[in-house]
């Protein structure tokens, strides 16, 4: 008997949490379903969780800005109010999918999350306003640049929010230093340079490319190991 009642227990524990990870996925949108649905709805909030710099370079109309990292979070959001049906975005979909859970521990019943963040959106040439400050940081004319040299070229787009990109950097500066003869390594802050990471189409962090003689020989988006980019790195001829 004992052995039965475990087993429907587990049995329930599964169905809950497969239902609750729907629950939550469906509340994933992308950058278009976000903008679709938000649009539709007539009495809603848009929140806007990336720092106020980040705010001021370009955001979705009629959102209001709450710095997830701000140290406030909860207490601002209990101003708001529960009933309301929440669209929630950052730069990438990290520090709005821990708004998000947040939210849904606090009460709110309905959050949207758009997954990627602004730079699909960004990416799929979506309207923003603000932005008096976009321009700002390096040109594409300045990265290309870079690219003027007989080394390998490793780029790095990352974020200081971001965890991949931070388990990333001690090799990556080690990299830099260690094969300094063949190698620059060039980290580009995606927050700071935003217009760059639009026109390069970096949609999501950490993205890394490799050229050689001006010529994009690797791309990738996401963690990549200390070994494995080594190893990319001492097979380009």
């Amino acid at each position: 008997m004992k052995k039965v009642f475990a087993i429907i227990i587990a049995i329930i524990s599964i169905l809950t949490t497969t239902s609750c990870q729907q629950a939550v996925a469906n509340n994933e949108l992308t950058a278009t379903e976000f903008k679709q649905k938000m649009e539709a709805e007539t009495n809603k909030i848009l929140l806007d969780v990336r720092t106020p710099a980040e705010y001021a370079e370009g955001h979705l109309a009629g959102a209001m800005n709450i710095d997830w990292n701000g140290g406030n979070f909860d207490t601002e959001i209990a101003k708001l109010n529960k009933s309301k049906p929440v669209y929630v975005y950052c730069l990438a979909g990290s520090r709005s999918a821990s708004a998000a859970n947040v939210m849904r521990k606090n009460g709110f019943k309905q959050v949207y999350e758009m997954k990627g963040g602004i730079l699909k959106w960004r990416a799929e040439g979506l309207p923003e306003e603000g932005g008096t400050a976009k321009a700002a940081g390096m040109t594409q004319q300045e990265f290309e640049a870079l690219l003027n040299t007989d080394k390998i070229v490793l780029i790095d787009f990352f974020a200081t929010w971001c965890g991949p990109c931070k388990k990333m950097e001690p090799y990556l500066n080690e990299i830099s230093k260690d094969m300094a003869a063949t190698v620059n390594v060039v980290r580009i802050d995606a927050d700071i340079h935003s217009t760059l990471a639009t026109q390069l189409h970096v949609d999501a962090l950490p993205t890394l490319f490799i050229y050689k003689n001006k010529q994009l020989v690797w791309h990738n988006v996401g963690y990549v190991s200390r070994e494995d980019m080594i190893a990319k790195l001492k097979s380009i001829k």
